[in-house]
């Protein structure tokens, strides 16, 4: 049984979540998130609570209570200009970070995976859940940057096993894992989500309602990346152009008529949740 129906939604029911990832990156980040969110043209967004904007993006959120948030679970700091460290002390989380103390960038994402200790990942995991809850915010599911958490089995079971606790959501990206929680009365979403950032820039505007329009029946997510272009953005990354075409398409005309038309429902973590906490 699809996601979707295990809801209560009609069989040919078409949901998507649209996720906006990376919320904390940067000032440009959050400014672009709370205005689509506000908007109604996305459902959520998860924030990274080590990156340098993490916290302005926490207070954004506590401005703006009606928008729905979760964690973007972080210790992967891809940007060589631009670093993050982990929230739990250096001492602690040893096997997480670099030379420099720092997380590892994404180019050795593998080296991480074979060293990190699942009990020093636990702890940076709980310690970034806290803070946003200490911050008094509503949390609603749980993410991951660079899809860490379930990456190795071990932890996967302690990424649920934190969601659990908390009583939220989790999104999975590895269809093993997805059948493993459906297994266990835990919804989650019909397919492994689709992370925009690696869709091609070129064309992507006709990629996307494209895809709108194949949308299969069931639960879909679509971890989405969008920010308008600016000076801050061009310095952080070379790779500006992706968010800023998410945001052109996210912000369009276009997008709205398409989701109308379609009969697309945006949904979101909210749906998941209750079952979550009653796990």
């Amino acid at each position: 049984m699809k996601t979707s129906e295990f809801l209560g939604y009609p069989k040919d029911a078409r949901l998507l979540i649209l996720n906006i990832d990376d919320y904390g990156l940067c000032y440009t980040a959050n400014d672009t998130a709370i205005g689509l969110l506000k908007k109604g043209n996305a459902s959520s967004c998860t924030v990274m609570t080590p990156a340098p904007w993490g916290l302005h993006g926490v207070l954004l959120l506590k401005e703006n209570p009606e928008i729905q948030c979760g964690v973007h679970l972080t210790a992967i700091s891809e940007h060589v200009r631009y670093r993050w460290r982990p929230l739990s002390s250096r001492e602690r989380v040893l096997s997480l970070v670099d030379e420099e103390g720092y997380f590892f960038l994404e180019t050795r994402q593998d080296q991480f995976t074979r060293q990190a200790e699942v009990l020093e990942l636990e702890l940076e995991f709980r310690q970034q859940i806290e803070f946003v809850l200490g911050h008094g915010l509503s949390i609603t599911h749980l993410d991951s940057h660079c899809n860490t958490h379930d990456s190795r089995d071990d932890f996967f079971e302690m990424t649920v096993r934190l969601a659990r606790e908390y009583g939220l959501a989790l999104r999975v990206h590895n269809e093993k894992y997805m059948e493993q929680l459906k297994k266990d009365n835990l919804p989650a979403i019909d397919y492994p989500d689709l992370d925009t950032f690696w869709l091609p820039v070129e064309g992507k505007f006709q990629t996307y309602l494209r895809l709108l329009k194949e949308l299969p029946e069931g639960l879909s997510e679509w971890g989405i990346h969008p920010a308008y272009e600016s000076a801050e953005l061009r310095a952080i990354t070379p790779e500006w152009p992706v968010r800023a075409s998410d945001y052109a398409f996210f912000d369009s005309e276009e997008f709205r008529q398409t989701i109308q038309s379609e009969g697309i429902i945006l949904a979101s973590y909210q749906l998941l949740q209750p079952y979550w906490k009653d796990a």
